[in-house]
C-alpha cells in the first residue's frame, strides 16, 4: 500500500526547488498544490501544466495551504513569511525539497556547504566522478533540483550543493560524504545578525551521519574548528590544511605536491598541474580530491580531473582583455569573504579595479580592507544605494566611483582601467537591487564587456 497516496502536500515557491519538490510529490500519488506570491517562469508553468500539478501564483490563499498534511518551503522563503508563520502555528510540519527527496532515494549523496568555494567544490566532485564514468546527478545550488531528479532520472550518486537556507528544514536526510569548505559571515539577515543561528545552520550537513560516512572539512578555519568542540558525530573525519597538521587527510607538502591520505587512498600531485590557481582552489581541489577518493575512485581519474577542470561560470571567469586590461566576472562572489578569495588570487601592486556593490547584507568590509590596501587601484561602486561603500572606504581608496547601474560602472572600470590592469566585479554583495541574480548580473556583466570591446574594434 502507497502511504503517500492523498497526502495533502503543498509547495510554497515555484522555482527550480518548489516545481521538483512538487513533481516528486505528484509521481508519488500526493494531492499536491503549488503556491508562489509571485510570478513562476514559463518554463515552470510547463511542468506543472504537464504533470496536472494544481497550482497559484501573485498569491497565497490560507484556504488552500493551513490544509496541508505537510508543507515544502523552497529556500528563498524566509522563515519569517506570515504564511509561513501560520503554517508552523498551526502544526503542520515544514520540509525542504532535499528532505523531501532524500526519503525517496537510495543513491549516495556527496553534499557540499560553506560560505565560500562550494560551487567550484562541487562541479569538480561531479567532474572527476563524471570523467570516471559514474552515473552522476548535480543537484542543489546548482544544477537541477535533487527532487526532479529522484522523480524523472536514476542516479547511483548525487552530487549536492546546500545552501544554509536548503539545510534549514532537513531533519532525516542524510549524506554520505559531507563536506564543509569554510564558514565566514553571510546571510546574517535571515538569521537575526546572530552568528550563531548561520553556524548552526550549515552544521545540519552532518545531521544522521553515521559511522559509515564521512565528514570532509578545513581544519584552519577557527569557527569549524571551535564548533566541532562544542558537538561530535559517528562519522569519520577527513581534515584537510594548506599545511600538514597531525589529523590531516589532505595538505600540501614542502615540495609543492597536493597529497591525499585516507584508508582508501594515498596519492600526491604537483600543485603546478592542478587546473585552478590559487589558496582557496587548493584547498577546492583537496576536499574534491578526498571526496572522489572516499568513493573508490582510481588516483589516475583523480589526477585527470584536477588538472583539466574547466572552472565554474560567474567565479573568476575570464571575460576580456581590453588595450591591456584584464576583465574579470566574479559575480558570484555575493559576500565579503568571496571578495577576499578573488582579491587573494589578484597579481600584486595596485592594478585591480574592483566593482563593488547591491544588496547588502550586513557586510564588514574590514575583513577585505589589507588587501584592498595592497592591490586596489580604484573602486568604482555599483547599486541603488552605494552609501555604505563610499563611506567605508572613502578615505581608503584613492580613487572610488559611485554609479547607479551597469553601463556606468563599465564606462569608469573602462576609463580607469590601464595596460596591466584587472577590472574585477566582485561585489560583496546579493544582486537584487538592480538584477534577478548573481547570474543575470555576471551575464550582463559580459554581454557588456564584449559589447564594449566590439565597439572598439569597429572604430
Amino acid at each position: 500500500m502507497n502511504k503517500t497516496a492523498g497526502k495533502r502536500l503543498v509547495i510554497l515557491g515555484g522555482g527550480e526547488s518548489g516545481i521538483g519538490a512538487a513533481v516528486l510529490g505528484k509521481v508519488k500519488g500526493m494531492d499536491v498544490f503549488l503556491s508562489d506570491s509571485g510570478k513562476i517562469a514559463p518554463r515552470y508553468l510547463e511542468a506543472l501544466e504537464r504533470y496536472k500539478i494544481a497550482y497559484e501564483q501573485g498569491q497565497h490563499t490560507p484556504e488552500l495551504i493551513l490544509n496541508a498534511d505537510e508543507v515544502v518551503k523552497s529556500p528563498g522563503v524566509p522563515p519569517t513569511a506570515p504564511m509561513v508563520q501560520e503554517i508552523v502555528k498551526r502544526g503542520i510540519p515544514v520540509i525542504s525539497e532535499i528532505e523531501l527527496a532524500g526519503r525517496y532515494s537510495d543513491a549516495k549523496m556527496v553534499c557540499i556547504t560553506g560560505s565560500n568555494g562550494k560551487t567550484t567544490t562541487t562541479m569538480l566532485i561531479y567532474h572527476i566522478l563524471r570523467e570516471a564514468g559514474i552515473n552522476v546527478g548535480l543537484a542543489g545550488n546548482v544544477g537541477r533540483s535533487l527532487a526532479w531528479q529522484v522523480a524523472e532520472d536514476h542516479h547511483d550518486v548525487y552530487v549536492v550543493e546546500l545552501s544554509s537556507f536548503q539545510l534549514e528544514n532537513m531533519y532525516d536526510f542524510r549524506a554520505n560524504v559531507a563536506v564543509l569548505m569554510n564558514i565566514t559571515p553571510d546571510h546574517l539577515d535571515r538569521y537575526e545578525y546572530k552568528m550563531q543561528n548561520y553556524i548552526n545552520a550549515k552544521f545540519r550537513i552532518i545531521r544522521n551521519l553515521t559511522p559509515t560516512d564521512a565528514f570532509v572539512f578545513w581544519e584552519e578555519d577557527p569557527v569549524i574548528t571551535r564548533q566541532l568542540q562544542q558537538i561530535s558525530t559517528e562519522a569519520r573525519l577527513y581534515p584537510f590544511a594548506e599545511h600538514r597538521k597531525e589529523d590531516s587527510a589532505a595538505w600540501l607538502d614542502d615540495e609543492g605536491e597536493l597529497c591525499l591520505d585516507t584508508s582508501e587512498t594515498k596519492m600526491a600531485m604537483p600543485r603546478t598541474q592542478l587546473a585552478l590557481r590559487g589558496v582557496h582552489n587548493l584547498l577546492n581541489s583537496m576536499a574534491a580530491g578526498l571526496s572522489a577518493a572516499l568513493l573508490d575512485i582510481r588516483k589516475e581519474d583523480i589526477r585527470r580531473a584536477l588538472s583539466d577542470f574547466e572552472g565554474v561560470e560567474h567565479r573568476l571567469e575570464h571575460v576580456e582583455t581590453i588595450g591591456g586590461a584584464r576583465w574579470i566576472n566574479d559575480s558570484k562572489a555575493t559576500n565579503v569573504n568571496s571578495c577576499w578569495y578573488a582579491l587573494e588570487s589578484m597579481p600584486e601592486g595596485k592594478h585591480t579595479i574592483l566593482i563593488l556593490g547591491g544588496k547588502d547584507k550586513g557586510n564588514d568590509y574590514n575583513d577585505i580592507l589589507p588587501l584592498v590596501n595592497e592591490k586596489v587601484k580604484a573602486i568604482v561602486a555599483m547599486g541603488k544605494d552605494n552609501s555604505k561603500i563610499i563611506e567605508f572606504f572613502g578615505d581608503k581608496v584613492p580613487v572610488i566611483r559611485d554609479t547607479h547601474s551597469l553601463a556606468d560602472a563599465v564606462k569608469e572600470c573602462r576609463e580607469l582601467a590601464c595596460a596591466g590592469d584587472t577590472v574585477l566585479l566582485s561585489p560583496c554583495c546579493a544582486s537584487f537591487d538592480l538584477f534577478f541574480g548573481y547570474e543575470d548580473r555576471g551575464t550582463k556583466f559580459k554581454t557588456a564587456v564584449r559589447q564594449m570591446k566590439k565597439r572598439e574594434l569597429e572604430k
